[in-house]
């Protein structure tokens, strides 16, 4: 990553080149932030192309083609036809693999989230993948953007994080796959994790 990617003393640089399930772990810690607002990124999922809850599973569309596309980029969609949901591309180009952004803890521009998604605590700002994308102001233009150059930006833990691991929720096909991860004891995931 590039200009915009600033690496803490911990951190390793990301491997969006890697498999989804090791970037979403790899994830947790992480700051994301969209014109300046965001905050730690607190719980992930993987979605690789052989996964049937995949949206690469069936090959490229109109939808998904940015899952095709070049790793370290964004992947945003409409799910249900109301939420705005963040992703990252991962593996080499047209693998179709990604890592769903499931929640932050805000730390960046909380007034500005709080004003996008109608309320002031803290926990109900960015915890769930709907709920992201409305804090971030997502929409359809964010789809395919580079992650290393404005209007996002990552910073690198400054410090070794304890992830948790689980099962995936929110899907009804590879639901074994224990490809959901998060920040060990944090209160701002969408759901607890064993």
């Amino acid at each position: 990553m590039a200009d915009s990617t600033r690496q803490g003393r911990w951190a390793r640089p990301l491997n969006f080149s890697a498999s989804p399930a090791a970037v979403a772990r790899q994830l947790i810690g992480w700051t994301v932030l969209v014109g300046g607002v965001g905050g730690v990124i607190v719980e992930t999922e993987a979605y690789d192309v052989d996964d049937e809850a995949s949206h690469g599973f069936r090959g490229p569309s109109a939808r998904n083609g940015a899952m095709f596309g070049p790793p370290g980029h964004a992947y945003v969609y409409l799910s249900y036809g109301i939420h705005w949901c963040l992703n990252f591309v991962c593996r080499e180009a047209s693998h179709g693999a990604a890592v769903l952004i499931r929640a932050l803890q805000p730390t960046h521009g909380m007034d500005v989230m709080a004003q996008r998604r109608g309320t002031t605590q803290p926990r109900l700002l960015a915890s769930g993948p709907g709920r992201v994308g409305q804090a971030l102001g997502l929409d359809r233009s964010f789809d395919g953007l580079p992650l290393d150059q404005p209007p996002f930006e990552l910073i690198a833990p400054s410090q070794q994080v304890e992830t948790a691991s689980g099962v995936r929720i929110g899907i009804t096909k590879a639901v074994h796959h224990p490809w959901r991860f998060g920040l060990a004891g944090s209160t701002y995931l969408s759901k607890r994790l064993p």
